[in-house]
């Protein structure tokens, strides 16, 4: 029973691993040749013969499906290339001695079928490398404030209000510009995807495996949550210290520190500035880098 159990759990994390890892890698590829029954064998000389680019193509793309994401797709990829092969090989125009145009157009359709197929194989790949990325950030930046909760109270540290205000302010901040990252990642994936998912290779754009694509997603949503993060707490700690004057702060945490109890409590307006700071530091780095590099340019002119 034990031993049934454990191998439930050992098959439930595979699977797990799996929807963010992908399919692992054959370690076995086959070519296309091996998948030509021998009886067929003349017919697929005949085939590079009369259909030479055609038969490269579906070469490629029968490497290609071998590196697919999913498993399901690399083993519906590779039914499919061999069906489309078969059927090739036991037509009887394909000993014709020019070439059939409709055995070549049927060829270009599926060649085209199952490039679509594995494009939409290589955007799962990048989806799902971000969004674990994305998620593995947020949990990364969860945790150094928790922990830094924890020590506060075993340090027996009271906070007044302008401490606990600024502290909550950095927390807005630096948050709103995690959040403004994630969105420039997204809305630089909607508008140039297909570079993502290429490279360049001896002056030509060659694809990415897909398994690389969502490693690279996931490091690269990781970076990009942390590195919005940072720049706005770093935005705040400019602003908020007067070194770079820029933008004029609504609320200081001591107009909202005075106003606590009132009805017009500045802590709205606090809650907005900073919120909206941070999001446009995450979203925008160039506009963060050029205030951080004023700031140290500042920093340098007074010393």
């Amino acid at each position: 029973m034990g031993d049934k159990n454990g191998g439930s759990r050992r098959e439930w994390r595979e699977r797990v691993w799996e929807t963010i890892e992908g399919a692992g890698t054959d370690l076995d590829p086959q070519g296309l040749m091996d998948l030509v029954e021998p009886e067929l064998w003349d017919a697929y000389v005949q085939f590079g013969r009369s259909f030479p680019e055609e038969q490269l193509q579906l070469q490629s793309l029968h490497g290609e499906a071998q590196r697919a994401f999913e498993e399901k797709t690399r083993q519906s990829l590779r039914t499919t290339v061999r069906r489309v092969l078969r059927n090739v090989l036991r037509d009887q125009r394909l000993a014709d001695p020019e070439p059939d145009k409709y055995l070549a157009a049927y060829l270009g359709r599926e060649i085209l079928r199952i490039r679509v197929r594995l494009d939409q194989d290589g955007e799962l790949a990048v989806n799902r490398g971000l969004n674990s990325g994305f998620a593995l950030g947020m949990v990364l930046l969860v945790v150094p404030l928790l922990v830094g909760e924890k020590l506060l109270g075993l340090c027996d540290v009271s906070l007044k209000c302008t401490d606990r205000w600024s502290l909550l302010g950095a927390l807005v901040c630096g948050g709103a510009g995690a959040f403004g990252a994630v969105l420039s990642v997204l809305t630089r994936l909607r508008n140039s995807g297909d570079q993502l998912m290429r490279r360049p290779a001896n002056g030509s754009r060659e694809a990415v495996p897909p398994g690389q694509q969502a490693r690279a997603m996931r490091r690269g949503g990781v970076h990009r949550v942390f590195l919005g993060w940072l720049l706005a707490i770093a935005v705040y700690l400019l602003l908020g210290s007067g070194l770079v004057t820029v933008i004029e702060i609504p609320a200081g945490i001591t107009d909202v520190c005075a106003s606590e109890g009132r009805a017009d409590s500045a802590g709205t307006a606090f809650w907005g500035f900073w919120g909206a700071v941070g999001f446009l530091a995450g979203f925008n780095e160039r506009w963060a880098y050029g205030l951080v590099g004023r700031g140290a340019t500042s920093r340098k002119g007074s010393g």
